[in-house]
């Protein structure tokens, strides 16, 4: 059960001032909730013992191609290039 005192602990954490008549409703407010999150965790149950074990199914990270395999096509295809690099306007 969630008392005035917890509740103005709370509020402290929180940094948030809490007159005195909020606090004593506040009590009841947060019973409820508390027991409705009860609820739902009863009606769960062991949820971990329903989950499947989970594991990897992605294959490894292998490079399949050569390094320079595809570079002299790409560049072919560029605007313009210098050498093995692509040209571009200069930014700054």
């Amino acid at each position: 059960m969630v008392t005035k005192e917890d509740i103005k602990n709370l509020a402290d954490l929180a940094r948030i001032e809490i007159p005195e008549s909020e606090a004593e409703s506040l009590t009841s407010e947060m019973d409820s909730i508390l027991s409705y999150i009860g609820q739902t965790k009863d009606a769960l149950g062991d949820i971990e013992k329903k989950v499947p074990e989970l594991h990897n199914v992605m294959r490894e990270d292998v490079p399949t191609n050569k390094p320079g395999e595809y570079s002299e096509d790409l560049l072919n295809n560029a605007p313009s290039r210098e050498g093995k690099y692509f040209k571009v306007k200069k930014i700054l």
